[in-house]
């Protein structure tokens, strides 16, 4: 590995995991859910039980 790859890995890294943690994980459907996003069953969940 060459010494200044080491930051891109990491940089790469950082913005991969931000992606799947911040973004797809709470517009991507799920099953478990009945196949809606986290945020929209959150909303209409929450909506319904009050």
């Amino acid at each position: 590995m060459l010494p200044d790859s080491a930051p891109s890995r990491t940089s790469a890294k950082a913005s991969i995991f931000e992606y799947i943690e911040a973004f797809y994980n709470r517009v991507r459907r799920h099953s478990a859910l009945g196949y809606v996003a986290p945020e929209e069953y959150e909303r209409t969940h929450n909506q319904t039980h009050r």
